[in-house]
């Protein structure tokens, strides 16, 4: 486990307890039986915004904390446990490319609404089903953007879309030129097809040709928080029902076979804490291997979360596979983080190619 400041320990526990109180299961269950438009509670961001974490990675300058990657994935771990509906990654993500690539004029002029809350952002890069960042068809000329995003987290909502070229990365304005269409996924989340028809665009001219990578890698590593929050708390409380359950006059953590598959759970989320809290250290000190270490994290976080998930449904039983409980929650998120910014497959794929292989 990393050793944390005593600022970043303070972080964690309020984003914590805060979660706990304010943001249980259950208030994600209202926000899916509410279904507004965004897929979010309109107060609950706001009150992330004012304690805040919309502005972590955001330099002090710019309105914001300064706190990096690794203080932000405190965050969304903790939120992750409670399956928290908030657009604080995928405007993370976007902020990403700003820090990274854009210049002193875009930076200052969003990256203070952003760390306000005033702004939702998000990443635009795949068009079509999976994570393809080789595959880019969308165009640019004489600064009006043209293309089609698949699958954009939070396009339901937001007002800055980062969008990625066959030249680069753009900054486009929600307004002319910008059409939202909503795509209803398993985990009720916002997931909108974004349709850029000759929108105003500006270019981020910095950061270098491998902008796109670093700023997806950037994405994949906060989004590993989150599915190691989601993963610790599935366990807990698959842990916990074991525990006090009865069957066949015993209580159901006393047989050696469910024990057998709790022990490999334990094992295997101790590691998944490891590489993503390597990941998102390495994107912290600029380290030569990012690349690495975030394919390492995004692949075991990704199937660490699916055993958990499958597990907490199955030995719940048959209470598991019902709305009324929350393991179907926990599930059904878990697979759509699986294939956001690359499934275990593509990171697999990807690190061995880095390591030579």
């Amino acid at each position: 486990m990393a050793v944390l400041t005593e600022e970043q320990t303070m972080l964690r526990d309020m984003a914590r307890d805060w979660a706990d109180n304010e943001s249980p299961v259950t208030a994600f269950r209202r926000m899916r039986a509410a279904a507004p438009p965004a897929r979010f509670d309109a107060d609950a961001w706001r009150a992330q915004a004012e304690m805040g974490w919309a502005g972590i990675i955001v330099p002090e300058a710019q309105g914001g904390a300064g706190m990096g990657y690794g203080s932000l994935g405190l965050v969304l771990e903790q939120l992750g446990r409670n399956l928290a509906a908030t657009p604080l990654a995928a405007t993370a993500a976007a902020t990403s490319a700003l820090l990274l690539g854009g210049s002193e004029a875009q930076q200052a002029a969003w990256l203070p609404r952003i760390a306000a809350g005033d702004v939702i952002a998000t990443l635009a890069v795949d068009e079509g089903p999976r994570f393809a960042p080789d595959r880019i068809a969308t165009t640019v000329e004489d600064g009006a953007l043209t293309g089609t995003k698949a699958f954009v987290a939070e396009g339901d909502s937001a007002q800055l879309f980062v969008v990625a070229a066959v030249d680069g990365l753009y900054l486009v304005a929600d307004g002319a030129g910008v059409a939202r269409a909503p795509r209803s996924l398993v985990d009720s989340r916002s997931h909108a097809e974004i349709r850029f028809v000759g929108a105003p665009a500006e270019r981020l001219a910095g950061g270098g040709p491998d902008l796109l990578t670093r700023v997806t890698d950037r994405a994949a590593a906060a989004l590993c928080a989150e599915m190691l929050g989601m993963a610790e708390s599935a366990f807990e409380q698959t842990n916990a029902f074991l525990k006090t359950r009865v069957q066949f006059g015993q209580v159901l953590a006393s047989f050696q076979a469910l024990q057998h598959r709790m022990a490999k759970m334990f094992t295997e989320l101790e590691l998944m804490r490891s590489v993503v809290e390597a990941a998102l250290e390495a994107v912290d000190s600029g380290k030569p291997d990012v690349r690495q270490e975030v394919s390492l994290a995004k692949a075991l976080a990704g199937e660490t979360l699916n055993l958990v998930s499958r597990e907490m449904v199955q030995l719940h039983g048959g209470i598991g596979m019902t709305d009324e409980h929350d393991a179907g929650f926990y599930l059904k998120r878990a697979r759509v983080l699986e294939a956001m910014w690359g499934n275990a497959a593509w990171h697999r794929e990807r690190f061995a190619r880095l390591a030579g292989y």
